[in-house]
C-alpha cells in the first residue's frame, strides 16, 4: 500500500483505536482518582470523549459490516456463473 495516497491498513486502523480507547481509558482513572479536585467541566468533557470512541468503533463495526456483505456478494456471484 505505499504507493497509495491517504489509505490506512484495517491493523493501523485498530491499532489507533485501540490507543485512542487506551488513552481515554488513562484520562477516566485519572479523573477517578482525582475525584475530590474534579470540576464538571472535565467530566463533561471525559464523556465527549468516551462518546466519541464509541462512535469510532460503531463506525469500524458498520465498515466490516459492509465489507462482509460485499464479500459475501462477490461470493454468491461466483457461484452463480
Amino acid at each position: 500500500m505505499s504507493g497509495m495516497i491517504g489509505c490506512i491498513s484495517f491493523s493501523e486502523l485498530i491499532g489507533k483505536y485501540v490507543n485512542l480507547q487506551c488513552q481515554v481509558m488513562a484520562w477516566v482513572a485519572c479523573a477517578a482518582s482525582t475525584i475530590s479536585s474534579a470540576n464538571p467541566g472535565k467530566f463533561l468533557m471525559l464523556q465527549f470523549m468516551m462518546s466519541t470512541v464509541s462512535q469510532v468503533g460503531q463506525s469500524i463495526s458498520n465498515l466490516l459490516s459492509q465489507v462482509q456483505s460485499m464479500i459475501n456478494t462477490a461470493v454468491r456471484n461466483q457461484r452463480s456463473q
